[in-house]
């Protein structure tokens, strides 16, 4: 069978870290990339490039079709919750296999405080969560946290930790949200309140297929991309991080995943984070996409995850089931305008002169 793949997103970190994975497994793959911006698409490595109108757009599902005709693509892969919704939605339209959940199971990941509220309506932890319907709420819902401080304010929809900080204090949640809402827009009553929950997190990366899981892994966040230059100091953009052998947390996130998906295929990408105590619990699930960098572990690791998703996807033997992939202490290293670097631990002072003061 050809493998012919259609990458949304290219030329972005999440594009092209996969594309570069696909490479490393099959160096014979055929991938063309699409974008809206011509500037990130100019920028990508794929062996053909095509500028489509946004996915917003009312012209973009027809010129998508376009490109999957012309190029004989098999499988189409987004790279953002943007991508993964809008493609979703098009599913019967589009000439060409998907391999992605079910859209109910989407639009609920997509609602961070859908997600939550289901999740511990079954038991599953998750940071208990009150939305903000109005900036006058913000005193009740302190007092219903018993004055726990800080809670964790963001809004209950979008990525990259946009809009999401630790507020001390009710007046403060409700200068953060104002700010939110003058500078950039986002209404108050799209916002929550939640616990803060200060340990480790986790990521947790997985792909299913028909309700049984082939193919985990997990690693942990260290440190954020420009995390100096943004109030809450936390992105979802991991300048540092880590591989990590946790079994506690793979059991939760499979629990996570069967609970929302009994039937589930594709990709889920889950977020834990520790409490106080050290228990993860769960803060998101991005559906239907990886994350944007940890896909540059497959270099290290026993499986290539993105290789594994498209002969998935492609309906090709994958003699995988339940496969925890773990492997501790490779290290990710990223930083603006260089490729992610993997060292192990043990490599850190290879070729390297160390003067202490």
């Amino acid at each position: 069978m050809g493998r012919r793949i259609l990458i949304m997103g290219a030329g972005t970190s999440a594009g092209e870290n996969l594309l570069r994975s696909l490479r490393g497994a099959d160096r014979g793959i055929q991938v063309v990339g699409v974008h809206s911006d011509r500037f990130s698409l100019k920028h990508s490595s794929a062996d053909r490039r095509y500028l489509l109108p946004p996915v917003t757009n009312a012209g973009f599902p027809r010129a998508a079709r376009r490109v999957i005709d012309a190029e004989r693509i098999n499988l189409v892969v987004p790279t953002s919750d943007a991508d993964v919704g809008a493609i979703s939605d098009l599913r019967e339209e589009i000439p060409t296999r998907l391999f992605l959940p079910d859209r109910d199971v989407i639009q609920l990941c997509h609602d961070k405080f859908d997600l939550i509220t289901r999740l511990r309506a079954v038991g599953i932890p998750a940071p208990e969560t009150q939305l903000v319907p109005d900036p006058t709420a913000v005193d009740s819902i302190f007092a219903r946290f018993g004055g726990r401080a800080p809670l964790w304010c963001r809004p209950r929809t979008g990525t990259g930790a946009r809009g999401g900080g630790a507020v001390r204090s009710a007046e403060q949640a409700r200068r953060w949200i104002q700010v939110w809402e003058e500078m950039r827009g986002l209404p108050a009553s799209s916002f929550t309140l939640s616990e803060y929950l200060p340990g480790r997190e986790i990521l947790c990366q997985s792909l299913w297929k028909d309700g049984a899981l082939i193919l985990i892994n997990t690693f942990e966040r260290l440190s954020y991309f420009g995390a100096d230059n943004i109030p809450s100091g936390v992105t979802s953009l991991s300048s540092l991080a880590k591989t990590v052998v946790d079994p506690r947390v793979v059991d939760l996130c499979c629990a996570a995943v069967r609970a929302i998906a009994p039937s589930a295929s594709g990709a889920f990408s889950i977020d834990a984070k520790e409490d106080g105590r050290g228990v993860p619990h769960i803060t998101e699930i991005n559906a239907g996409r990886f994350f944007m960098a940890m896909t540059a572990f497959d270099a290290v690791l026993k499986h290539n995850m993105a290789w594994t998703y498209v002969r998935l996807a492609l309906g090709e033997p994958v003699d995988l089931r339940d496969e925890y992939d773990a492997v501790a202490d490779y290290y990710m290293v990223r930083d603006l305008d260089t490729l992610p670097g993997i060292y192990h631990a043990d490599e850190f002072f290879e070729g390297i002169t160390r003067l202490d003061a």
